[in-house]
């Protein structure tokens, strides 16, 4: 792969130059520049970023969603024409896996949620390329989807925790229960549970009081154990028991409080700056302020947090002594933390942003550092994106440097600025963020300011690159703000991941409060961000020892099926002929095998859930031919950062989008009473009919139906990605928890009550599998204390109605020929247009209530080369107040741009 466009930058960074740093044509900066140049050329950057319709949903509805594929600074991408959109569980089984065709660097798609898969909850959106799961899976597009379901609920909750005094603080869980009517559940008794890695940890039994609370005292928990267990309350309601389930990583008291100098370390007689950040054991910052003294006990100087747990104080440290900082959180509570220690001896990089049009780049060494290194070459190297943006080169001749740097040079965005050290090690670093106005000016109008509801709507939106009219691919949503209401500070939008948090490991709460309204604190605490954001996705110290990614999957520019095709004996067959045929089209594909007896159809276009056959039938003697697939692997779930993000009590957070929601579904939905007179529904196959098995649980830990593997092509693949708890580790299924413990058993496989090895589960077909079960112990059926394994893996198969005739052609299928194989391959996902209905100006009233939350979705939108302008059209829906249209997109040049229009409608 190469990028033959890096090698002009290349040849104008070594004419760079400025009043200071005077450019020295030396070996060390040119080894530099050059192998930033072939990490970049061999290893690029891609980025996925994905527009969603609103910011959550419900059961029942459809996520529509456009996926936006850069490389290089934000240019679209050509390197890959797939990506991929999953939805995992909170306990990271797969839910949903959507595949799409890349065009231009961009993809629309939908998820649909059914009713009866989603139950209320969190659940973790990871987009990627193959590419990209070559590198740290931190830098995937990652967000929290957050799912209510307002049917047929008859309880709702409150949440609320609280810590009591002592040496070890116990935790309070006070929860609020009411029924869908806003009434009080007073006087209902409960049972509760708690639970950590699946294990039991607590229970007891209570009753609400008169005002609907229930009142639960944890005894003392350390931090770590309690932000990784589930609370689960069940109601006795008359006839039902109703359970719900808190997560308790809000609950952990624990706090955490990081420094981090400017540069990266303190520096005995260096005056400096110091950020600081604190979390809470949810993740989400906490404010503070405090004082800084020294190991005398001196006050050295005050210190605040108040922008989300994060500030930032000047002081000089002085040799031989320690500091720490004695804090007051905003919650009352007190701590005592140590600041890093200080360095004897060193130089650092500081750098003033404030300044609109010019960077400030400083270098400070310490007296004993000076003299050691005076006179010695000392490097400064700017990237973005891993293009280097600028380079300078100077002699150490005085302990205090000074330079103006032109922010023309460079980009909205991440900006990582590295000092090198004479042997071109980098030795201080520091992230700055470029805020310019060279983004995709964007704009939308629409042809009246307010509405009448249900009334057509015509909106231009505009796109300029700066003056000049730009064509963009856009993505426009437009939704009704009183059903969805957002905390735009929240807001994960396209310049908040591909200008910052893309470039950033770790969870950076309301980012989008930098970018809404940029004025001066919002640029002061970006730039603290910056100091406290420790993680960046390039790193110098390994490009230049020459710690290369290492590459498993190369970019896919399409659906590949491939094979190898072999005589009976083993031998592969050369020339051979193989033919691929789909059963929605009458067309058919042909390939030929090579001297390996290996074949490929490249870049097939075929839709999920299309069933193809591949056959031999074409070569001479083809009954005695093998043919074979080769297998579809589906990546492991990565972890995910933004888990901060979800809401804790979704019936409040989301409650106006819920109560619409229940109404949209009334309104859809007229139940009538009816018999039932059908036959009993036979007995499913399980465990318990086996003698082998009957020692276990007669509940499994988890139950996998086997509808959830229609579509799956390869079995073992689908059930890695499903398997809840598990861990799949060359080619052998663990129990998570006790394998992260170092307890590295693995679990025993049954199929159908015989013992099989996992070598046996390759040749299982997905559409003939009842259910899968997992018992992470064995209970008392001794299986695992017999051979030396942990937990047992239950395959259940269906199993075919008694006394029903069985055709020739059915006895054909259950011996299948060699020489063809009949597949579904995972294909890529078809989407529906966005329906948003049209009405009738003479009768506008038409056609029943109109509740949608959603008015109007299109993620094709493209603007005119010429004019820059693009028109829609669409009609409002029942709901008064303001509408809020989003419009996000990018040009062909890579300019990306955001746009947020209000009206009303009465």
């Amino acid at each position: 792969m190469s990028y033959k466009k890096f090698l002009p930058l290349f040849v104008a960074l070594i004419c760079i130059c400025c009043s200071v740093f005077a450019q020295r044509d030396t070996v060390s900066l040119n080894t530099i520049i050059a192998k930033s140049v072939k990490f970049v050329n061999d290893y690029p950057i891609e980025k996925v970023y994905v527009h969603f319709d609103k910011p959550y949903y419900a059961a029942g509805d459809t996520v529509w969603l456009k996926a936006y594929t850069t490389t290089d600074l934000h240019v679209p991408s050509t390197l890959s024409k797939i990506v991929y959109v999953d939805v995992y569980n909170d306990q990271d089984s797969l839910m949903a896996s959507i595949k799409m065709p890349l065009v231009n660097g961009v993809a629309p798609g939908m998820i649909p949620l059914p009713a009866e898969g989603y139950k209320q909850g969190n659940y973790r959106l990871r987009a990627y390329t193959n590419w990209m799961l070559n590198f740290d899976g931190s830098y995937l597009f990652t967000k929290v989807l957050t799912i209510g379901n307002p049917i047929d609920k008859d309880v709702l909750t409150t949440v609320s925790f609280g810590h009591t005094a002592g040496a070890q603080p116990g935790t309070t869980v006070r929860i609020f229960y009411k029924d869908p009517n806003g009434k009080p559940l007073a006087n209902q008794k409960i049972s509760w549970r708690t639970e950590a890695s699946h294990d039991e940890t607590g229970k007891g039994r209570g009753t609400t009081d008169a005002n609907g609370y229930l009142t639960i005292s944890l005894p003392p928990t350390p931090s770590i154990t309690l932000s990784s267990s589930t609370l689960f309350t069940t109601m006795e309601l008359g006839t039902k028991n109703v359970t719900n389930i808190f997560p308790l990583k809000s609950a952990a008291p624990g706090k955490d409080v990081q420094f981090f100098p400017e540069g990266g370390q303190l520096i005995a007689g260096v005056p400096g700056k110091v950020a600081v950040k604190a979390i809470k054991a949810d993740g989400l910052g906490v404010n503070l302020k405090g004082t800084v003294v020294d190991n005398a006990g001196q006050t050295v100087c005050t210190l605040s947090a108040d922008h989300i747990g994060m500030g930032a104080f000047a002081m000089q440290p002085e040799a031989g002594k320690s500091y720490k900082a004695n804090i007051t959180f905003a919650d009352g509570t007190t701590g005592s933390y140590d600041l890093p220690r200080v360095q004897a001896s060193g130089i650092t990089l500081m750098i003033a942003n404030a300044d609109a049009d010019n960077l400030t780049i400083r270098i400070l060494s310490s007296e004993s550092f000076f003299q050691a290194n005076q006179n010695k070459n000392f490097s400064i190297v700017a990237q973005q994106g891993g293009f280097i943006k600028y380079a300078a080169q100077t002699r150490l001749e005085k302990q205090v440097y000074s330079a103006i740097v032109p922010k023309t040079k460079f980009q909205s965005g991440t900006l990582q600025i590295t000092l090198f050290g004479p042997t071109g090690s980098p030795i201080s670093e520091r992230m700055v963020f470029i805020q310019k106005a060279d983004l995709l000016n964007l704009a939308i109008n629409t042809d009246k300011p307010q509405y009448l509801h249900r009334q057509p709507v015509k909106m231009t939106i505009a796109a300029k690159n700066g003056a000049l009219p730009a064509e963009a691919s856009l993505s426009v949503s437009v939704v009704d703000e009183g059903k969805v209401p957002v905390d735009e500070d929240a807001e994960t939008t396209i310049l908040t991941s591909l200008l910052l948090t893309s470039d950033l490991r770790g969870y950076i709460e309301k980012p989008n409060y930098y970018f809404k309204k940029p004025d001066e604190k919002t640029i002061a605490d970006l730039d603290i961000l910056m100091l406290t954001q420790g993680y960046r996705r390039f790193s110098f110290r390994d490009v230049m020892a020459g710690r290369n990614p290492k590459i498993l999957v190369m970019p896919e520019t399409g659906i590949d099926i491939t094979g190898t095709l072999r005589n009976r004996t083993g031998l592969p067959i050369f020339k051979g002929i193989v033919r691929l045929m789909m059963a929605d089209r009458t067309a058919s594909l042909q390939a030929t095998t090579n001297a390996d007896g290996q074949f490929k159809f490249a870049n097939v276009m075929v839709n999920d859930s299309t069933k193809i056959t591949i056959t031999a039938r074409d070569n001479p003697g083809y009954t005695n031919l093998m043919l074979m697939v080769d297998g579809q692997t589906y990546p492991a779930p990565s972890r995910i950062t933004t888990l901060p993000d979800e809401r804790l009590n979704i019936d409040s957070a989301m409650r106006p989008y819920l109560e619409n929601s229940k109404r949209v579904y009334n309104n859809t939905h007229q139940l009538k009473e009816v018999v039932v007179k059908a036959a009993v529904a036979p007995k499913r196959p399980g465990h318990l009919e086996h003698g082998a098995l009957t020692g276990l649980s007669p509940e499994p830990d988890h139950l996998i139906d086997g509808e959830r593997f229609k579509g799956c092509t390869f079995f073992v693949s689908c059930l890695q990605s499903m398997a809840l708890g598990l861990t799949y580790v060359d080619n052998i299924f663990y129990v998570t928890r006790d394998y992260n413990a170092g307890i590295k058993k693995p679990m025993e496989v049954y199929m159908d009550g015989l013992q099989v090895d996992m070598n046996y589960l390759q040749g299982v077909v997905a559409s003939e599998v009842e259910s899968v079960e997992i018992f992470f112990k064995d209970g008392m059926s001794g299986i695992n204390q017999r051979d030396g394994t942990n937990g047992v893996l239950v395959i259940n198969k269906k199993k075919a109605p008694k006394g029903q005739k069985v055709s020739l052609a059915d006895l054909q299928k259950l011996l299948p020929n060699p020489y063809q194989v009949e597949m579904v391959p995972r294909g890529y996902t078809v989407v529906k247009e966005f329906y948003a209905p049209k009405y009738d100006v003479a009768k506008p009233n038409a056609g029943g209530v109109d509740l949608r939350s959603t008015i109007y979705w299109n993620p094709k939108v493209t603007t005119d080369k010429i004019t820059g302008a693009a028109t829609v059209q669409f009609n409002n829906a029942d709901g008064t107040g303001t509408y809020r249209a989003i419009v996000e997109g990018m040009d062909a040049a890579g300019n990306i741009g955001r746009y947020v229009y209000r009206y009303k409608v009465q």
